[in-house]
């Protein structure tokens, strides 16, 4: 199983994250349109993923976005907007 494969099948969110990547992104998502923006990134092969300490960075420039995600728990803890 490929990295990228492993975090699409234990990716998880706690009911705070949501929140916090609607104020990052400047946005009003629904959960769910979040986790399918999530799904996106995560599916997306121009996605390039790096694990610094305890947790996995996904920088995708194609969707302007960095994903953080923890390392053990698979939690998203954030996303951010990248400028290109």
């Amino acid at each position: 199983m490929s990295l990228t494969d492993e975090l699409v099948a234990k990716i998880c969110y706690t009911p705070l994250v949501f929140a916090r990547v609607n104020k990052k992104l400047q946005q009003q998502l629904t959960p769910d349109e979040i986790k399918h923006l999530v799904q996106l990134v995560l599916a997306d092969e121009r996605s390039v993923i790096i694990r610094r300490g305890k947790n996995f960075y996904l920088t995708n420039h194609f969707y302007h976005l960095c994903l953080t995600i923890n390392a053990s728990t698979y939690r998203l803890i954030t996303a951010d907007k990248i400028n290109d």
